[in-house]
């Protein structure tokens, strides 16, 4: 695909803004210009040359884009989405990355310097009536921002994410929580060490867009609790009776298939 002339990033967080930054180093980008709510984003995007310009919701900004992409959480998608359809010229791509929040913009550039989604896993869900132009395109930037693009029907993208990422932050959530209603709370967190500090850490992650993406994946979500809940079942028959070897055989299996994940993982990105 050619060089994406005029991008529209609508919410210049530290994913889309990350996604600008990182086509704008490939040379694979023109003209970028950012569309958010909150002024001071905008201004540091504008300061740290992430974004050419502001732009609004509106004709002017999106007519002529050739690709948009919705980086906002997934609560606001919808108004977003209803807000640009009827501002999109024929050539223009829209694309989103969802489950995502708004972030300081200043990460993409101090921390991150663009290298958010090297090596990193991107999967696109495009339905049986997407225009292959479209997806070709799509597939382009984000390889371009040095990602591994996979693609995926949206349920089964659901379903894998629900079990590999939305259940591991509610149960993160979910500890914390119980061990904060305890009387003895205080005492507990001074005694925590490592293994619950690593344990929880993603429950450090934003509230309002877990919300938001629990409840938008609610289904296949609560599919993975009750298989968990079944898994824990499991675990306390073993304690009760007092069951060793069966303990064992846990542990091992799931630090082996840790230790092939992991393998797999570092060799892929390679």
């Amino acid at each position: 695909m050619g060089r994406i002339e005029k991008l529209v990033v609508v919410g210049v967080g530290l994913i889309g803004g990350s996604f600008a930054l990182a086509l704008k180093e490939a040379g694979a980008v023109g003209r970028v210009i950012g569309v958010g709510r909150g002024g001071r984003n905008i201004r540091r995007a504008l300061d740290l040359k992430i974004i050419d310009a502001a732009g609004a919701l509106d004709e002017a900004t999106f007519a002529d884009a050739d690709l948009a992409l919705l980086a906002v959480p997934v609560g606001q998608m919808r108004p977003v989405m209803r807000a640009v359809a009827p501002l999109l010229g024929e050539k223009t791509v829209v694309s989103d990355a969802g489950s995502t929040k708004e972030d300081v913009v200043g990460l993409a550039r101090r921390e991150l310097k663009a290298a958010l989604y090297r090596g990193r896993r991107v999967v696109l869900t495009p339905l049986e009536g997407t225009e292959p132009g479209a997806l070709a395109l799509v597939r382009s930037a984000w390889e371009s921002c040095g990602a591994s693009v996979s693609e995926l029907p949206p349920k089964e993208h659901d379903q894998v994410l629900a079990a590999v990422s939305h259940l591991p932050h509610v149960l993160a959530y979910a500890l914390v929580d119980q061990v904060a209603r305890h009387k003895n709370a205080k005492q507990l967190f001074s005694f925590a060490a490592g293994g619950f500090r690593d344990f929880t850490r993603i429950a450090a992650s934003h509230p309002e867009m877990w919300r938001d993406i629990c409840l938008a994946n609610k289904k296949a979500l609560l599919v993975e609790l009750e298989r968990y809940v079944g898994e824990l079942e499991r675990v306390k028959r073993m304690l009760e009776r007092g069951d060793a070897k069966a303990l064992e055989a846990l542990f091992s299996g799931a630090r082996g298939a840790r230790e092939r994940w992991l393998t797999d993982d570092n060799r892929d990105a390679e």
